[in-house]
């Protein structure tokens, strides 16, 4: 069975505030790390209350001191909002720290709304079209620096950080393969282009110094629980920011809702059911066939996996249930 991975989008759940959501952080990570997890990701968005990963490279240097051997990194950072230089200090500030377990995935999205993206533009001239440049000069900027080199990056060059190209579209496939990074696709809320783009970067891929052969990973959710029915209802709070965010109305992570499907208009439901079509919801019998069956269909090299479960203690069992899942499949192959 291919290696399986946590996507933390650091839920911040309606009735608790940002402090409670980062400690759940660290604990997740911990167990994560202990159940078997190859990487633990945490993503960058802003003005969204109910996600507190914001200042994203802060949040993995806390998960990176808090855990020991499993990788942590960005999925992602996303490169319009930062200069270069700064990404490559900061992260290879973390790579200093914690060497060799520090990733680096990259976007090229905001995060947010255009408002906000406008507040976080590094500079009134900044290109968000300049995303294929701004990742060759941030791969630069790791290379052992040149005689005569004015600038240099420190911490950063000449350090092992893997950059990754992250995608939810065609661009990211064809780009990651000109460049020979590994992609990641974020099926697990986009995936509709999800066979064409890995069809694309697999066979336009071209070998670099970071990877000789194309690797994907897929994003997915997954929501387990001891029954189907207590599964679907966890799933609800993922369903109902999905809808809210889709409206306009993004805020805290919702409380479980029974049967919340059943009062969404048709489009509403047509609109749920194609965004979080990969997702995995169910008993331990069901999550295993499920993630079986999706790993065989996608050819994935990795599954990466979100959940966005409103009571900590469910999303740990969730996670638990997956990582025993995952091992009885390791077992049987």
């Amino acid at each position: 069975m291919i290696p399986i991975s946590v996507l933390d989008l650091a839920p911040v759940a309606e009735g608790s505030d940002v402090a409670r959501s980062l400690a759940n952080t660290l604990d997740l990570a911990r167990h994560a790390e202990g159940w078997g997890y190859r990487r633990y990701w945490l993503a960058e968005h802003h003005n969204m209350p109910g996600i507190a990963s914001a200042a994203t490279a802060v949040v993995i240097g806390q998960v990176a001191a808090a855990t020991s051997t499993i990788r942590v990194g960005a999925g992602g950072i996303m490169l319009p909002n930062h200069a270069p230089l700064m990404v490559a200090e900061a992260f290879g500030t973390l790579a200093a720290l914690y060497p060799g377990r520090i990733d680096l995935g990259l976007g090229r999205a905001p995060g947010t709304d255009m408002a906000t993206a406008h507040a976080l533009r590094r500079g009134l001239n900044a290109d968000p079209n300049a995303f294929p440049q701004d990742v060759v000069e941030l791969i630069d900027w790791f290379r052992p620096p040149q005689p005569g080199q004015r600038v240099q990056a420190v911490p950063g060059a000449g350090l092992d950080v893997p950059i990754w190209i992250l995608g939810s579209s065609l661009f990211g496939a064809q780009l990651a393969a000109a460049l020979g990074l590994p992609y990641a696709f974020a099926s697990h809320f986009a995936p509709a282009e999800m066979e064409n783009a890995v069809r694309i970067y697999r066979e336009r891929f071209k070998p670099s110094e970071q990877l000789a052969k194309p690797y994907v990973m897929l994003g997915m959710s997954v929501f387990a629980a001891e029954t189907d029915a207590a599964a679907r209802l966890l799933f609800s709070s993922q369903q109902q920011a999905f809808v809210n965010l889709r409206s306009g109305r993004a805020g805290k992570l919702p409380p479980p809702v029974e049967n919340y499907q059943d009062t969404l208009d048709p489009s509403a439901r047509a609109m749920v059911a194609q965004a979080l079509s990969c997702a995995v919801v169910g008993s331990p019998e069901t999550v295993k066939t499920g993630i079986a069956d999706f790993a065989r269909r996608t050819g994935a090299d990795e599954l990466i996996v979100t959940g966005q479960i409103f009571d900590h203690a469910a999303r740990l069992r969730s996670f638990e249930i997956l990582a025993d899942c995952h091992r009885a499949l390791a077992r049987a192959a």
